[in-house]
């Protein structure tokens, strides 16, 4: 924690639950927070824990531990750490089970993607795979079925039954959207239905439109 903050309730929480579960707070100059947070506009408090730990990718297949039906997020080549963050946390909150990024290609968790996704990550079990249309075939074998997020798709999302079975939905990158082999790969191929002059939404945009589609179906 940075020396000289004002004092303020979430700080005191911080320290608070620090000492309950016995981790060490520090002390350090604004300079060193700035240095070790990596982030833009660090706000006084980072914390150090070990890596997250990947999860395999059939075991995203199984019902979570709250018994839900697997409802995953693919991500096929997202690379600015802000979607990723921006993405993760709507995620978490539509009540995705399991995201799946590719090793390479693509961003990861990072600080940046940390901070932005708000704590997303804690819950979010996530399986680094070797390339996505690979991932996409093992997942249909394994009963989920997947859906590519296309902006020029006939299908709307809106018209797909995705509430009562393992669904995987499938984002492209920000630039070229989903490769021919993904695309390919997916079971459905769905549009997030516009109705203005622009031609597509931003990646993080359409993704939680797509998540609380979902969550819709799902939940209610």
């Amino acid at each position: 924690m940075a020396d000289g903050m004002d004092a303020a309730a979430i700080l005191d929480e911080i320290e608070r639950l620090a000492t309950k579960r016995r981790v060490r707070v520090e002390y350090v100059s604004r300079r060193r927070i700035d240095a070790v947070a990596r982030t833009d506009a660090p706000q006084g408090v980072v914390a150090l824990a070990r890596p997250v730990q990947e999860t395999p990718l059939e075991s995203l297949c199984g019902s979570s531990p709250r018994g839900r039906l697997p409802f995953l997020l693919i991500l096929d080549g997202i690379t600015d750490p802000h979607n990723l963050g921006s993405l993760l946390r709507s995620a978490e909150c539509a009540g995705v089970t399991g995201i799946v990024l590719p090793r390479h290609r693509s961003a990861h968790l990072s600080p940046t993607v940390t901070k932005v996704a708000a704590g997303a990550i804690e819950y979010l079990p996530m399986a680094i795979v070797a390339g996505i249309p690979a991932a996409l075939k093992k997942l249909t074998e394994l009963g989920v079925w997947t859906v590519g997020l296309v902006g020029e798709a006939q299908q709307s999302l809106y018209g797909l039954q995705l509430g009562d079975q393992p669904v995987g939905l499938v984002l492209g990158s920000e630039g070229d959207g989903l490769a021919a082999l993904t695309r390919k790969r997916c079971d459905a191929l769905a549009c997030v239905p516009q109705r203005g002059s622009l031609s597509s939404l931003n990646v993080s945009t359409a993704g939680a439109i797509a998540c609380f589609d979902v969550a819709r179906q799902r939940y209610r």
